[in-house]
């Protein structure tokens, strides 16, 4: 559930048309000019919730939750929630509530949000919650591939979601790191991450199944560098590349596409791009989703993640949106236009606030 439509199908299509999300917004409290960002349309909100339970008894991210893990048990048509998991990944949940609260105090904390989620929808094991910055989505299908192959389950349903909301905006305001256009990322002329919001679920199961990719493995390290801004040596997403490669005995000759984290702030993107360097994998087809959606914090990852899946299942690869020329001191082969490929091995990274970073490898069944 996105800036882009509500379902994959739909956003799909606007990828491979190179259309984006982003838009201009005013905001007299902190951004009086107009600040550029990927948000949800509230009137079509209104009618997709109408397809809820009560939905007066949820709050926006929640109902928003409910219906991307709706789409999900759906299409996988699992009915029994005994042996299914439930993993929330979220960095602020239900921050916007701080404004206007006309819901308990305790809606608030992320547990209580992971706990009503899982009550709509029956799931008879508590809920795991994932929150690590950015990087929480994908770290969140690490948690439920752990469970899988640990037998507590022989399905985990993964979501994410996180909105935009004054919270945030001010936040990152502080840092003076929003752009005034929408984000370029990699690009010379970047200024500056462009926020988002929305929600994403996925399946994980042991069995296998239709057009099903695998998820060879996960590694996170923290660069222990500062509580916002990455290590300027890449150190940190380097040694998650490093080991991912060695855990999974994969030559990195054999990745076909790289899904980067790519924010458009000055040092993130020289950071991954130094990384990447490192690891020589300079090379490898490159993209950010961020000129799309902009960056959705906790579940920014996640739908990354899914997108990188379906570049392998369709066997295409997207624009890099609004990048226009070589902006970081490693030169990337950055992926100008869409197009179709023979893809089988695809990396993504994530990297996020108190220096966190993680790798991920998706093989093609």
């Amino acid at each position: 559930m996105s800036p882009l439509g509500y379902g994959t199908s739909a956003n799909l299509q606007k990828l491979r048309r190179g259309e984006s999300g982003l838009q201009k917004h005013i905001q007299d409290r902190f951004f009086p000019k107009g600040f550029f960002a990927g948000m949800i349309n509230p009137p079509e909100c209104e009618e997709h919730f109408s397809k809820l339970k009560d939905p007066q008894k949820y709050t926006r991210l929640e109902k928003l939750m409910m219906l991307a893990i709706s789409d999900v048990l759906e299409q996988a048509e699992l009915k029994d929630r005994c042996e299914t998991g439930l993993v929330i990944a979220t960095t602020k949940g239900n921050i916007d509530l701080l404004e206007k609260n006309d819901f308990d105090q305790s809606r608030l904390k992320l547990w209580k949000l992971a706990s009503v989620i899982a009550e709509y929808f029956g799931f008879q094991k508590p809920p795991v919650v994932v929150s690590n910055a950015c990087i929480s989505g994908a770290l969140a299908l690490k948690v439920g591939d752990d469970l899988l192959k640990s037998g507590k389950f022989k399905n985990v349903i993964v979501a994410s979601g996180d909105l935009v909301s004054d919270f945030v905006l001010s936040g990152f305001q502080s840092f003076q790191a929003i752009s005034p256009q929408p984000c370029r990322p990699f690009s010379a002329d970047r200024q500056g991450v462009s926020l988002g919001e929305g929600t994403s679920a996925v399946l994980l199961s042991s069995e296998k199944r239709e057009n099903s990719v695998e998820l060879l493995g996960t590694v996170t390290a923290n660069d222990a560098n500062h509580i916002s801004g990455p290590s300027r040596d890449g150190e940190g997403l380097h040694r998650a590349i490093e080991k991912l490669l060695k855990i999974t005995s994969i030559n990195r000759q054999e990745i076909d596409y790289i899904s980067a984290h790519g924010t458009a702030t000055a040092y993130n993107d020289e950071m991954e791009a130094i990384a990447f360097g490192r690891s020589e994998l300079q090379r490898v087809p490159v993209n950010s989703f961020k000129a799309y959606y902009g960056h959705s914090l906790g579940n920014s990852a996640l739908v990354e993640s899914i997108l990188t899946r379906h570049s392998l299942v369709h066997s295409e690869l997207y624009e890099s949106l609004n990048f226009s020329e070589k902006g970081t001191s490693v030169e990337l082969n950055v992926i100008r236009n869409y197009q179709q490929a023979d893809l089988k091995l695809a990396l993504k990274t994530a990297s996020g606030f108190g220096g966190c970073n993680l790798a991920l490898m998706l093989k093609k069944s």
